[in-house]
């Protein structure tokens, strides 16, 4: 399995360098239309936990731009999704 599986999109960090991080998945909520994606830098935490990024996605420029999410009903229904995600396929 080689590196062709991955999806990497470049991102403009807080210091106005472009990077590439690699998507893990991005979603929708179909009741409010506020996109989603989940991403890394596949930098390690001390616990050897690979970091993850959720950032808001909004298009209503030219560019599709990344948002901090700040109200916390926001960020309970995306660890929701993720707790969903990281679940075992259940067959």
């Amino acid at each position: 399995m080689g590196n062709d599986d991955k999806k990497v999109m470049s991102i403009i960090n807080e210091k106005g360098e472009t990077e590439e991080v690699e998507i893990i998945i991005a979603f929708e909520f179909k009741d409010n239309k506020k996109e989603y994606v989940v991403y890394t830098k596949n930098e390690k935490d001390d616990n050897g936990n690979v970091t993850v990024y959720v950032s808001n996605v909004d298009r209503s420029g030219g560019e599709p731009e990344l948002l901090g999410i700040d109200s916390e009903s926001e960020w309970n229904r995306i660890k929701d999704v993720l707790r969903e995600l990281s679940k075992p396929d259940q067959q």
